[in-house]
């Protein structure tokens, strides 16, 4: 049984109000880490930002707006497909502003992703072992 789940697709990321351009995203699935989805967006072999997501707010950002923190997610109709709209925002800048990026991905391309994880993990049946993590923690790794 595999048990890692992993997905290279290209993404948009939104430059300015309207321009957007193709970055690769590779999406990561861990079970130990059951809650959590890793997103990894890159360009020209450069890792530009790294998310580790709850993996059940972007199930449900495929259907509706979710999240209010640094991370804001919801689905957008663009032409005949679905998009979702992942919104991240990041360190403050010197000026008291933050980083701020846009990144749109078609939706059943996500929501392929993670039926593979819930085959793996279903929701409702993670487990989280405290035991092993203490253990970690006072190992020092």
């Amino acid at each position: 049984m595999n048990s890692f789940v992993h997905k290279t697709l290209v993404v948009e990321l939104q430059a300015g109000d309207a321009d957007r351009f193709p970055v690769l995203a590779h999406l990561s699935y861990d079970p130990r880490d059951p809650f959590a989805v890793t997103f990894v967006f890159s360009h020209d072999g450069r890792v530009l930002a790294r998310w580790q997501l709850d993996r059940e707010m972007v199930t449900d950002g495929l259907t509706r707006s979710v999240g209010s923190g640094d991370v804001r997610l919801r689905p957008e109709s663009r032409g005949v497909g679905r998009e979702l709209r992942m919104e991240f925002l990041g360190e403050a800048h010197a000026d008291g502003g933050r980083h701020h990026a846009v990144v749109f991905a078609w939706a059943e391309t996500v929501g392929d992703f993670l039926r593979e994880t819930h085959r793996l993990v279903p929701p409702g049946r993670e487990e989280v072992r405290v035991d092993d993590f203490l253990a970690d923690v006072l190992a020092g790794s």
